[in-house]
C-alpha cells in the first residue's frame, strides 16, 4: 500500500525556505567578517601595532590588503555554510524548480591553480619589467637586478640609530617605497639650527616661503631605515675619516652630513676648514671629520679649480686620477660620485697628455657614456690597487636627478622646478625629468664588478625623481651672489632645478650612508661565503 507523504506540520519553514535562511545568514556572516578586518587593520594603523603597522600616507595598499583579508574571509565563510547545506540536502535533493540561493562569485570562471596563478604573475611581472625603463620610479626594475641589501641584525635596532628594522624576514629593497608627509620626523635638523650651511642651500632664508619640502622622509616598503643618531655615527667615525669626493651634488651631501652631526659638539670643539679642493670639518671630542673633495670628473679635467669652474668646453684625461687619489688615501669611508659635469654636452673631449692650459690642445671627442666608462673603470682599477678593504668602506652615489623639463611631470605650462611645492606622488606616468640612465646603468655595473674591494651603490636616482619640489630654483646664490628681484623674477633663466635645499632630499641620501655606517660589519669578520655587493 502507497502511503501518501505527510505535509510539513503548521509552522515549520520548507526546505527551501530554510536553505535561503542558511544562506542569508553566510552573508551576515561575511559582511560581519569584512566589517570587523577593516576596523582592526585601522586601529593596528592608528596605534602602530602588527607587522605592518607604520603609515604609508599616499598608499594604498594596506587597505587593499585588509579588503582582500576580509573578502577571502568572507568567501570561506559562505563555502562553509554552502557544505553544510549540501550535507543536509544530500538525501533530499531539491525539488524540481528549486534554485539554490545565489553565492557571490558563482557566476565567474574558477580561478587558476595557485601555481598557475604564481606563474602568470610572474609571467607579468617580467613582461613590465621588459617594457619599463631603468629606474623611472621608485622601485622599478633596472637592467641590472635592483640593488638589495641584507638587513643586518644588531647595533641598536630602529628607534636607538642602529641596524635596519625588518618587517619581512629575507632581504629588504631600500630603494623601494614611498615618501611620506611626516612633520613629526623631518626635517632631523633646523636650518636655523646649522650655521655650517652655505647661502646656496639655505633656501628658507633666501626668501622660500613653504617649508613642507623639509617634512618628508623616504618609507621604505618592506622596513623601516634606522632613526638618524648623530652620537651613534660619531662614535663609529671617532678618529676616523670620512669623505665625500666628486662635483656640486657631493659638496651639497656633505653640507647635510656636517649639519646632521653637528649639533654633538659644543661651538668651540668643532671646525671647519676649506683649502683649496679639500674642506675638512672636525670634531674635536671624536678626532673625527667630515671631508669633501672636489673632483667633479674624478680624473684630472679642466675644471678641477674648485672656484673657477664654470667652465663650458670642459675636457678630461680619462685615464689621469693620482692627482687626485693622492687625497683620499688613509680615509675610513669613501664616498663617490660624479654626474651633473658630464650632462654639458652629448659628448666629451678627452685628452691624453699635456696640459689643459695650452693654447690648441689636441683631444678626441666620443660619446659621453664610452668616456664615462672610461673614467669609471680608470677608478675601480684605482681603487682596487690602493684601498684596504679592512679599513675602508666604500660608496658611490647614483646620479642624482634635475628638474628642468616640467613636462615630465605633467606640468607642460610650468618652468622647470619654479613654483614646485609637492612631490610628484600622484603622477601615474613614468617620469620624464631628462636622467640619462645609461650613465646610471654604467655606473652600477663597474661597482658591482668590482670583487676585491666591495662598493656600495647607493641608488638614489629614482626616488629623488619624485622629488620636484626640493629644489633651490631662485632661493639660491648665482656666481657667489644672491639672486636679485629681477632675477628671482626669471625661473627660466636663474632657477636652480640641479641642486636641493638644506634641511632637504640629500639628508635622506645621508640615512641611506648612516645606515651602511652603522650596521656594516668589519670584511675581516665576515663569513667567507658572505656576497659581497
Amino acid at each position: 500500500m502507497r502511503i501518501p507523504r505527510r505535509k510539513g506540520a503548521v509552522g515549520m519553514p520548507s526546505r527551501r525556505a530554510q536553505v535561503a535562511a542558511v544562506f542569508a545568514l553566510a552573508a551576515l556572516l561575511g559582511v560581519s567578517v569584512l566589517y570587523d578586518s577593516a576596523h582592526i587593520a585601522a586601529s593596528l594603523r592608528r596605534h602602530g601595532a602588527g607587522p605592518r603597522a607604520y603609515a604609508k600616507l599616499s598608499s594604498s595598499d594596506d587597505a587593499a590588503a585588509v579588503v582582500s583579508s576580509a573578502a577571502r574571509e568572507e568567501e570561506a565563510s559562505s563555502a562553509a555554510a554552502v557544505a553544510a547545506v549540501e550535507a543536509v540536502s544530500a538525501h533530499a535533493p531539491p525539488a524540481k524548480g528549486a534554485d539554490s540561493a545565489p553565492v557571490e562569485g558563482t557566476d565567474r570562471p574558477d580561478d587558476p591553480p595557485p601555481h598557475q596563478q604564481q606563474e602568470a604573475k610572474k609571467a607579468e611581472a617580467e613582461a613590465e619589467a621588459a617594457a619599463a625603463k631603468p629606474g623611472a620610479t621608485a622601485g622599478s626594475s633596472s637592467q641590472d637586478a635592483p640593488l638589495i641589501e641584507e638587513v643586518v641584525q644588531g647595533g641598536g635596532g630602529a628607534g636607538h640609530g642602529g641596524a635596519l628594522e625588518q618587517r619581512h624576514e629575507g632581504t629588504c629593497d631600500l630603494y623601494k617605497g614611498s615618501w611620506v608627509y611626516d612633520e613629526s620626523r623631518a626635517p632631523i635638523y633646523k636650518e636655523s639650527g646649522c650655521s655650517f650651511l652655505t647661502e646656496q642651500v639655505t633656501c628658507m632664508r633666501n626668501g622660500r616661503r613653504d617649508d613642507d619640502y623639509q617634512k618628508w622622509r623616504w618609507q621604505p616598503d618592506g622596513c623601516d631605515l634606522p632613526k638618524f643618531d648623530a652620537k651613534l655615527l660619531l662614535e663609529k667615525l671617532r678618529n676616523k675619516r670620512l669623505m665625500f669626493v666628486g662635483d656640486s651634488l657631493n659638496r651639497n651631501q656633505w653640507e647635510s652630513m656636517v649639519c646632521l652631526v653637528q649639533a654633538e659638539a659644543p661651538w668651540d670643539k668643532k671646525s671647519l676648514v676649506k683649502n683649496g679642493s679639500l674642506n675638512v670639518f672636525h670634531l674635536q671630542e671624536y678626532n673625527a671629520t667630515v671631508e669633501f673633495y672636489w673632483a667633479p670628473f674624478l680624473v684630472e679635467s679642466n675644471s678641477d679649480d674648485p672656484d673657477i669652474h664654470s667652465i663650458s668646453d670642459r675636457m678630461i684625461k680619462p685615464t689621469s686620477i693620482a692627482k687626485h687619489a693622492a687625497n683620499w688615501q688613509g680615509v675610513d669611508y669613501l664616498i663617490f660620485n660624479t654626474y651633473i659635469w658630464w650632462m654639458n654636452t652629448p659628448q666629451m673631449k678627452t685628452v691624453h697628455g699635456g696640459s689643459f692650459s695650452r693654447k690648441h690642445v689636441k683631444y678626441d671627442e666620443i660619446e659621453r657614456v664610452v668616456a664615462y666608462r672610461k673614467v669609471l673603470k680608470t677608478w675601480s682599477r684605482w681603487v682596487e690597487a690602493h684601498i684596504d678593504p679592512k679599513r675602508t668602506t666604500v660608496l658611490f652615489m647614483s646620479v642624482s636627478p634635475v628638474h628642468m623639463q616640467s613636462e615630465g611631470w605633467g606640468s607642460p605650462n610650468a618652468v622647470k622646478c619654479f613654483s614646485e611645492t609637492q612631490p610628484a606622488i600622484n603622477y601615474t606616468k613614468k617620469l620624464e625629468v631628462g636622467t640619462d640612465w645609461d650613465l646610471f646603468t654604467t655606473a652600477q655595473r663597474v661597482t658591482r664588478s668590482m670583487k676585491k674591494v666591495p662598493v656600495h651603490f647607493i641608488n638614489i636616482t629614482a626616488l629623488s625623481e619624485i622629488r620636484k619640489d626640493a629644489h633651490t630654483s631662485v632661493h639660491t646664490l648665482r656666481q657667489g651672489k644672491l639672486l636679485t628681484a629681477e632675477q628671482k623674477a626669471n625661473p627660466r633663466k636663474f632657477a636652480d632645478c640641479i641642486h636641493w635645499c638644506l634641511p632637504g632630499v640629500p639628508d635622506t641620501w645621508n640615512e641611506f650612508v648612516y645606515g651602511h655606517i652603522v650596521s656594516s660589519t668589519p670584511q675581516q669578520q665576515m663569513p667567507e661565503d658572505q656576497p659581497h655587493r
